[in-house]
């Protein structure tokens, strides 16, 4: 017989059993894993895990929300039931060999009838009232990005204003000094009408109402290569309205470069409003990041060399992409293997795993990972036009290069003309290219064009001269 209950005083699960005492247990989730505890022996047994887990080297935080599966070898899981509970940060609930984690958000505003009431509050509300920004990257999976490098920036120069974090739970950790808001929460919609500046470098999602004397800084998310907004292929009438609808929102656009200012302004129809070519913040921590520390919170050796894949998501599946076997690649490349996931595969895919595979999908920050990397793996990613700040080589994986280019998307230049870096179709090709010593010398010229283009304001205080900006127009008060 096996019992499940929750402790709540020690914020943990303990699931309790007869018989032979298991020589493992385990809570396995989409992107977080738990070892329990085991004690007892004889006839009764314990595991006991733990509901809060440190990750990356950080502080301990709620596990993030998922269904995580409880493995217990030669236990009978099959009967768990524990009704919801609510704990500091998350709620819990097991259902028969499953754990059920989600935001600490009441119940009764997560129906239709609650968000209903919380928007037309939200929607009520004077708005501009709090000398405060509410920062969401990604969607509030994370907290990295553009918003992040300006956070720091701005909370050096204007330490008194308030800065509020959109985020999914309580899982994501905000910057010391921030508030986080738990999308959909009545404190995530006060947050939202009530600051003076939102910072976002996505989509805004939910209802929004701009209040007077509110304004909206889009930095969006990377330079473009794939085809975006109202240029990607097909005419689809009710995209071209919600593009025009969204964009109509933003005070004011940032581009990495020039072509990036042209492309997302005719992309996005932003005319007559402006774009900052300021850089990128995020790419200020390639100038001056320390990739020590970053190497030593992963588990990596000095020595070790680092190979980052970290491909782009595809309109046509929910799932990372795997033309890369990871675990392979690092035994072929004796490196260590960073597999980076696209935001959007956050929720929908799991961590790869292997001997010398670390899966970061989940890490906070990707610039940190562009700094340990010794060499980047690719395809149709921006991050190709980040990585190049550090002068470190490129590499292309692009298998179906011809269908996201002919059908999927479409690119705005031919990459197999222009890359600074190889462009291969299989894991073969790439393992041979990796091993060229003459790799960085024959494609020097297209590194250095690539750079001159692309990468000209990325000199390390991209973050500061925004903030500057930010604080000369008025947006917020220091």
């Amino acid at each position: 017989m096996t019992t499940a209950l929750i402790d709540e005083a020690a914020e943990t699960l303990v699931v309790a059993g007869t018989g032979a005492r298991p020589a493992d247990a385990s809570l396995v989730g989409p992107r977080a894993r738990v070892d329990g505890r085991i004690t007892g022996g004889g006839k009764t047994w314990k595991a006991t895990f733990p509901l809060r887990a440190s990750r990356w080297g950080g502080a301990e935080l709620p596990l993030p929300s998922g269904r995580y599966e409880i493995r217990i070898p030669g236990a009978a899981l099959d009967d768990l039931s524990v009704p919801p509970h609510v704990l500091p940060g998350l709620r819990i609930a097991v259902e028969e060999s499953a754990v059920l984690i989600a935001a600490p958000i009441d119940p009764v505003y997560e129906t239709a009838e609650g968000q209903s009431t919380l928007e037309g509050r939200y929607v009520a509300h004077s708005g501009a009232t709090e000398n405060a920004v509410f920062f969401e990257s990604f969607y509030g999976r994370s907290v990295g990005c553009n918003p992040r490098a300006i956070d720091s920036a701005l909370a050096a120069r204007a330490p008194s204003v308030t800065r509020y974090w959109s985020v999914v739970d309580l899982s994501v950790a905000v910057p010391d000094g921030a508030i986080a808001v738990v999308e959909g929460s009545p404190e995530w919609w006060r947050a939202r009408a009530a600051s003076r500046l939102l910072i976002v470098n996505d989509w805004l999602r939910r209802r929004f109402a701009r209040k007077p004397g509110q304004r909206v800084l889009q930095t969006w998310h990377g330079t473009p290569l794939k085809r975006l907004a109202l240029h990607r292929p097909g005419f689809d009438l009710r995209r071209m309205l919600a593009v025009a609808r969204e964009s109509r929102r933003w005070d004011v656009l940032l581009a990495q470069n020039t072509y990036a200012e042209r492309v997302l302004r005719k992309a996005y129809a932003f005319f007559g409003r402006p774009i900052w070519v300021e850089g990128y913040p995020r790419n200020d921590a390639l100038v001056s990041g320390d990739a020590a520390a970053i190497r030593a919170a992963l588990g990596i050796g000095e020595q070790e060399r680092v190979l980052l894949y970290a491909p782009t998501w595809r309109d046509d599946r929910a799932e990372m992409v795997d033309f890369v076997d990871p675990e392979l690649l690092a035994h072929q490349t004796d490196a260590v293997v960073l597999v980076r996931g696209h935001s959007r595969t956050i929720a929908t895919d799991r961590d790869r795993a292997g001997a010398r595979v670390i899966d970061v999908t989940g890490y906070p920050d990707t610039s940190q990972l562009l700094l340990v990397a010794d060499a980047l793996i690719t395809d149709y990613s921006s991050v190709m036009f980040d990585y190049s700040v550090t002068g470190k080589p490129l590499f292309f994986l692009v298998p179906d290069l011809d269908h996201y280019r002919g059908q999927l998307r479409g690119f705005y230049f031919d990459l197999e003309a222009r890359a600074p870096g190889p462009v291969v179709r299989t894991q073969d090709e790439l393992v041979t290219a990796l091993g060229d010593d003459g790799v960085e010398s024959a494609y020097a010229d297209r590194y250095a064009a690539w750079r001159a283009q692309f990468n000209s304001r990325d000199d390390g205080h991209a973050a500061d001269r925004v903030v500057a900006r930010i604080l000369d127009q008025g947006f917020v008060t220091p």
